[in-house]
């Protein structure tokens, strides 16, 4: 008996040892872990750290959404809109801007209103002001390429009729106006209705940013890269750069932008090539930095951007501008191409500058086919032809001189074949291509002369002519549904249409050689203007 006692003191004891030291089942028992322990001792560790986890991942999903609810509301609250379009009507289908091709014309207004007030006086803030810079950003549905297409503020162009969708004020049609004044009055959308009837193509969103979005978007990025040729100093933009590269940002990039005078021959033109080396220069350094893959990055853009912002109601949303910049994030830089519409001085003001024809309308419509710009002389098949499907039929051919006729049964001598050129396209210069390929091709009494505008190209024949009018219509590739006998004519004729206002093959656009100034690949120098150069 007393050593059965003796063994319950020292296995109590070892017990209390055990406890004591944390560990054997004493120990396991007060956590709830020991095997024989009841359920709610065994699990209560266990629910103490699911609670605990729990109620961290809520608070930090608790947060996360605060996070993103707070940066949505404040862009949402960012960003103004104003009406697409003036009166024009869509023709095609809604665009997806997360797949589809995308055309965003992206303008700088010069209006001296709010933070903009230091450039100019009360006057200039009047009305919605004048498009500073007018480029029309292109993006490919595969996401493989962006054209970006300025237009010189001094190109004189037909400015559609407009209405003020706000006033609701309808303002005519016009001619030989400047394009950056085509918003001056009836808004934005009047902006891209021109460029729609200029170009052929219709615009899915525009994009309208202020004096202050430059200089704001430029510290954003840390200052951006650019280099010219010579010290430079342009008293009227307050621009004085040294030789070589320099870090631009603030109201330094805001003058290096708007200076009219620094660059090239003091023309527009040079202006233009400035900002898009910057546009190149701010391409790469977002690209290098990682910026559209950054979130934080892309916040801090975002919130910039959209503070000096106007947009289209299709793009008034921050998902939409998002979409957008994820889509140009691992482009390829040599295959940003920028591209000055082709121009020359006006015949009616030296001051002023017109579209260089044909070279403006193969550029055109190399666009309409969705051409890679960086390929030049590349060429769409006939099934994907540049114009729209004509809906109109040719006017009534006008009659020509006659001359001699020769039976069709007979061969003939192209060089004694009455041929001629009749330009119903409106580009005068086009039609002179084709007289040149005629006598190239043998015609060599080829010629031409202005007709009535019509959208449908055809070939007119008198009798007799019928093999020599299918040997000019095979010469451009015109189908033989629109080669035609005709009582009008004397000879053969051939009616351009709007539909065949570039290249000599119908129905087939061409890339212009040396139509890209720059990719955002190339580095280059502006060469700075020797009247302002800095010695």
């Amino acid at each position: 008996m007393f050593r059965g006692k003796v063994d319950r003191v020292v296995r109590r004891r070892d017990a209390r040892v055990q406890e004591s030291s944390g560990t054997g089942k004493a120990a396991s028992a007060r956590h709830g872990d020991a095997p024989g322990a009841p359920r709610h001792m065994r699990f209560r560790r266990h629910s103490l750290w699911l609670k605990i986890s729990a109620g961290v991942v809520s608070v930090l999903l608790l947060a996360g959404v605060a996070f993103a609810a707070y940066w949505f509301i404040r862009l949402q609250l960012n960003i103004t809109k104003a009406p697409l379009n003036a009166g024009a009507q869509k023709t095609e289908g809604d665009t997806n801007d997360a797949k589809d091709r995308l055309q965003i014309l992206i303008l700088g207004s010069d209006t001296r209103d709010g933070k903009n007030s230091k450039y100019g006086s009360v006057d200039d803030s009047t009305g919605y002001g004048h498009s500073d810079v007018m480029m029309l950003l292109d993006i490919s549905a595969d996401n493989r390429r962006v054209s970006i297409i300025s237009f010189p503020r001094d190109l004189l162009v037909d400015v559609p009729e407009c209405t003020d969708q706000t006033t609701h004020k309808s303002y005519p049609a016009r001619s030989g106006e400047m394009i950056n004044a085509a918003m001056a009055e009836a808004g934005i959308g009047c902006a891209v209705d021109t460029v729609n009837k200029l170009t052929g193509l219709e615009i899915d969103h525009f994009m309208m940013a202020d004096f202050n979005a430059v200089k704001e978007l430029s510290n954003t990025v840390g200052g951006v890269a650019v280099c010219i040729s010579d010290a430079v100093y342009d008293p009227d933009s307050g621009l004085r750069l040294p030789k070589g590269t320099s870090q631009v940002k603030g109201e330094q990039a805001l003058s290096f932008l708007r200076t009219r005078h620094a660059f090239g021959d003091g023309s527009d033109l040079g202006r233009i090539q400035a900002q898009q080396g910057f546009l190149s220069s701010l391409a790469r350094k977002v690209k290098d930095d990682g910026t559209l893959g950054n979130p934080q990055k892309l916040l801090s853009i975002a919130d910039v951007i959209t503070q000096n912002l106007t947009v289209d109601e299709g793009l008034a949303n921050v998902q939409s501008l998002l979409t957008i910049s994820s889509r140009l994030k691992d482009i390829d830089l040599s295959k940003v191409a920028f591209v000055a519409v082709p121009n020359r001085p006006a015949a009616v003001d030296p001051n002023r500058l017109e579209l260089m024809q044909p070279q403006a309308s193969q550029l055109f419509a190399a666009m309409r086919a969705n051409l890679d710009l960086t390929k030049p002389g590349s060429t769409s098949t006939p099934a994907a032809s540049p114009g729209a499907s004509p809906t109109a039929a040719a006017s009534t051919p006008a009659s020509t001189a006659p001359t001699s006729k020769t039976p069709s049964a007979v061969p003939y001598d192209k060089a004694l074949q009455p041929v001629t050129v009749a330009d119903g396209s409106g580009v005068p210069e086009h039609a002179q291509e084709l007289v040149a390929a005629l006598v190239k091709a043998g015609f060599t009494q080829g010629s031409q002369f202005a007709a009535d505008p019509t959208a449908k190209t055809a070939v007119y024949y008198a009798a007799g002519f019928e093999d020599v009018a299918s040997d000019v219509a095979k010469l451009f590739g015109i189908p033989a549904a629109q080669v035609e006998a005709s009582t009008a004519v004397n000879g053969v004729q051939l009616y351009a249409g709007s539909d065949f206002t570039s290249g000599l093959k119908f129905g087939t656009a061409s890339v212009p050689a040396d139509v890209v100034n720059q990719t955002a690949g190339d580095v280059k120098c502006q060469t700075a203007n020797p009247a302002l150069v800095v010695r």
